[in-house]
């Protein structure tokens, strides 16, 4: 486990927790569950320590945030894969910058050493750069024809919506596999993340809208199950 040094370093209020009040992420705009409920997120057995509290979302957040990932769906697609490449790149220095913060907050809320934490945030970093440079290799294929005068070629095409559901084990690097690909290709998300690592789930979108991607590209949905 974490040493008490590495937890104060890491920890910008020196190691002392502080209660949160964290929401969904739909349409835009954060904002509580459409029935108001929350839940508490709390790690034991090493006393109580309140992580925060997170929405206890219905079934019409989640189809909200389909809808409104399906309108963002109509430009995204059309934004050159270059351009989202820039966007890939601004996102790998924030994940850079705020390694330290985003690994002790994941050892707290699910245990890992904070070592593997690290690692944890550093495979979100390295996805976002291989994504970035994807945006300059969005290649397609041409193939022989084996008809007359007749010329064939493949383009890549996004398809829309990816609702997404991560496990806790891996809270930002397994997300980061695919959100970020999915993103690249021009798609639009739905994230309902693991609701043992859900303030993990909430750094990571959080630094995607911090680098400058649409807001209404990626929604998270907090809930159970």
């Amino acid at each position: 486990m974490a040493t008490t040094a590495e937890k104060k370093k890491a920890s910008p209020n020196g190691g002392k927790s502080k209660t949160k009040v964290y929401q969904n992420f739909i349409a835009g705009k954060w904002c509580d569950a459409a029935n108001s409920q929350i839940s508490k997120i709390a790690i034991r057995p090493s006393g109580p320590d309140l992580i925060g509290t997170f929405p206890h979302s219905p079934k019409e957040d989640v189809d909200r945030a389909v809808k409104s990932a399906q309108k963002a769906f109509k430009t995204w697609r059309l934004v050159p894969p270059p351009t989202k490449a820039k966007l890939f790149f601004r996102l790998v220095e924030i994940l850079n910058e705020r390694k330290e913060q985003y690994a002790f907050d994941m050892t707290r809320e699910m245990g890992k050493p904070i070592f593997e934490t690290r690692g944890d945030v550093q495979e979100a970093t390295d996805t976002a750069m291989y994504a970035a440079g994807e945006g300059y290799r969005m290649f397609g294929k041409t193939v022989p024809s084996e008809l007359n005068n007749k010329f064939n070629m493949t383009i890549r095409m996004p398809i829309g919506v990816c609702g997404l559901i991560s496990p806790w084990n891996f809270p930002m690097a397994i997300p980061s596999w695919k959100i970020i690909p999915a993103l690249m290709s021009g798609n639009t998300v739905v994230f309902k993340p693991a609701e043992m690592t859900p303030l993990s789930a909430h750094n990571f979108v959080e630094a995607i809208l911090d680098a400058g991607f649409p807001p209404e590209i990626i929604n998270i949905v907090q809930d159970f199950g």
